[in-house]
């Protein structure tokens, strides 16, 4: 089993309230391989909610409200069911201050990425748990699939 941006299975629960479904994501979902998580949800964050990026050591909304207990509370409740599940393999949602691995915006909400993790990602990768975005799910695929 596999963890997964809720919104990569073509559940509507981005900031916006729209979905980043992936059909490869979904398919698996569909055989049962996949514990779907949504961070900023689980955090207490509603649908639709305003943007947030990482700035510095804290996650501020677009309106300037500081977001970061909400992204944490919901990163380490969405660590806790991979942990529980004994998840070893995450697809999250390239760029999100949640999810997004390696690149992340940079804060200015100018669609500028900078390096850098998501905040569940970081905490993923504290516990061994390989990380790949939608974008590498050839090489996901590969993994499951014994490297065929």
């Amino acid at each position: 089993m596999i963890a997964v941006s809720r919104c990569l299975i073509g559940e509507n629960c981005t900031y916006a309230g729209k979905n980043n479904l992936c059909k490869e994501i979904k398919e698996l979902y569909d055989q049962g391989l996949v514990l779907p998580l949504c961070p900023e949800v689980l955090g207490g964050l509603p649908i639709p909610r305003i943007p947030c990026e990482i700035v510095g050591e804290k996650v501020i909304d677009q309106n300037g409200i500081d977001r970061t207990k909400e992204y944490t509370t919901g990163a380490q409740l969405a660590l806790e069911r991979c942990i529980e599940k004994g998840i070893k393999i995450a697809v999250l949602k390239a760029k999100s201050p949640s999810c997004g691995k390696d690149f992340i915006y940079d804060g200015t909400f100018s669609h500028q990425l900078v390096e850098g993790n998501g905040i569940f990602v970081q905490m993923l990768k504290e516990q061994g748990i390989q990380v790949y975005s939608e974008n590498e799910i050839e090489e996901v695929l590969k993994r499951i699939n014994g490297g065929k």
